[in-house]
């Protein structure tokens, strides 16, 4: 049995590609029933967000477990595996560990030290337990996970200022407006609307407090999240800001001067034709700035080519962010200290674990054994009362605990080494557990 991750992340794969493999929420039930169907994978677990998409498996057998994966991903993308194949990532064993602690802790992020990601491998897993895909070995692996990124964010700084991408696409636009021909003032005094009431969209939102803009108008499928969202805001920005059904964003496209989309969808919600059509009824030379946040695309790239239209996606999001973060390397160092603790740390639980069931069974057996005789014994004698029987059977139980209690401490100390491992292999061959 191997635990392994086969996916492909945001440095090593174009935007087209990771639209391409993206599973939408939605589509998660599905998708992790197709995982749990096939016969060589016995727990299963797909993270996938805007910047990466990877599915967590235990294989029974590990080069058909890749192979399997690699099928998945081609499927879930419409493509075949040779089209993926420079991009893929395989790491398994403990190296699945050192990479999904590290993901958890925001280290391996466009934003680094970023707070949804957390949020992400936390919901990825528990929709993977609920749709039974996910087991006791992914269910320790996640478990620790987010346990090691809540530490991380605790006992470091790395998280300080701009803690997510919703809070860096916001910096983004208000840069670009300072730097372009809105003047100095940034977001400040503009109509902004926001496209989907997710998490992202709520943590765009959130971000829009310390920026000003005249108003906010947050467009979403359901009106009870969207109330939510607003619900959520400071008082003061929750004044300006308004909810509309998403099949009113044309109307307010007349209107907006910063768009922020993040809906979850295969397809472009925001086409070119319909941004042409919006840029025809505005005022002469007023310019719409699009942030799209959404992994597929939410609005179509060649809206770019529109005379007044800025559309930003999210290479430009991660090409602004890193040199906005680049302060926060020195935290680095620390968090990559704590990953590296923790990593060890589920290792030897995990090993632990290894072990407790070869204990067990070693245990179990002689109990079998020892039964087995003494209940021979009683049947072929009958010189003995009852009240001595019941002695002869705590004094067979006590010899039998005494006989294995140095094998089993030696084991338990040995844990998580390679002595520990020969242990275990050698009492199973000896005793045929």
């Amino acid at each position: 049995m191997s635990v392994i991750v086969v996916g492909i992340e945001q440095r090593e794969v174009p935007l087209h590609l990771l639209e391409q493999v993206a599973v939408a929420e939605s589509a998660l039930p599905k998708a992790l029933a197709t995982l749990r169907d096939r016969s060589n994978l016995s727990e299963a677990v797909i993270v996938s967000t805007c910047l990466r998409t990877e599915v967590y498996a235990v294989v029974e057998r590990f080069h058909d477990g890749v192979a399997e994966l690699q099928e998945f991903l081609a499927l879930m993308g419409d493509t075949t595996v040779d089209a993926l194949t420079d991009y893929l990532t395989i790491r398994f064993d403990d190296d699945v560990a050192d990479h999904l602690f590290t993901v958890a802790s925001g280290l391996d992020s466009a934003v680094l030290g970023e707070s949804e990601v957390l949020g992400q491998v936390r919901r990825a897993w528990e929709k993977a337990h609920r749709e039974r895909a996910s087991g006791p070995v992914l269910g320790a692996l996640f478990r620790h996970a987010v346990e090691t990124g809540k530490r991380v964010r605790s006992e470091t700084a790395i998280a300080q200022g701009i803690t997510s991408l919703s809070h860096g696409a916001v910096a983004l636009a208000a840069s670009h407006l300072r730097d372009g021909e809105a003047g100095p003032g940034g977001l400040a005094g503009s109509r902004v609307l926001v496209v989907g009431a997710g998490e992202m969209g709520d943590g765009v939102a959130q971000a829009l407090s310390a920026h000003g803009p005249a108003a906010v108008v947050v467009a979403n499928r359901t009106a009870a999240r969207a109330h939510a969202v607003i619900a959520g805001l400071p008082e003061g920005l929750a004044a300006v800001a308004r909810s509309v059904p998403l099949q009113n964003l044309a109307g307010e496209l007349d209107v907006a001067d910063v768009v922020f989309t993040s809906v979850s969808s295969v397809r472009p919600i925001m086409e070119r034709s319909l941004l042409e059509e919006a840029m025809g009824r505005r005022a002469a030379g007023e310019p719409l700035l699009v942030v799209d946040l959404g992994v597929p695309r939410n609005v179509e790239p060649s809206a770019s080519e529109i005379a007044g239209v800025t559309l930003l996606d999210m290479d430009a999001l991660r090409a602004a962010v890193e040199g906005a973060l680049s302060g926060r390397q020195g935290e680095l160092g620390q968090a990559r200290e704590i990953v590296g603790d923790e990593v060890e740390r589920y290792r030897a639980a995990s090993r632990a674990r290894g072990a407790a069931p070869v204990v067990s069974a070693l245990r179990g057996q002689a109990e079998l054994a020892r039964r087995a005789e003494f209940d021979r014994q009683r049947a072929k004698r009958s010189d003995l009362t009852d009240e001595q029987w019941e002695q002869v059977d705590a004094v067979t139980r006590a010899m039998v605990a005494k006989l294995l209690h140095q094998p089993t401490m030696t084991l338990k100390d040995a844990v998580g080494t390679p002595r520990g491992e020969r242990l275990i292999e050698s009492l199973r061959t000896l005793f045929d557990l």
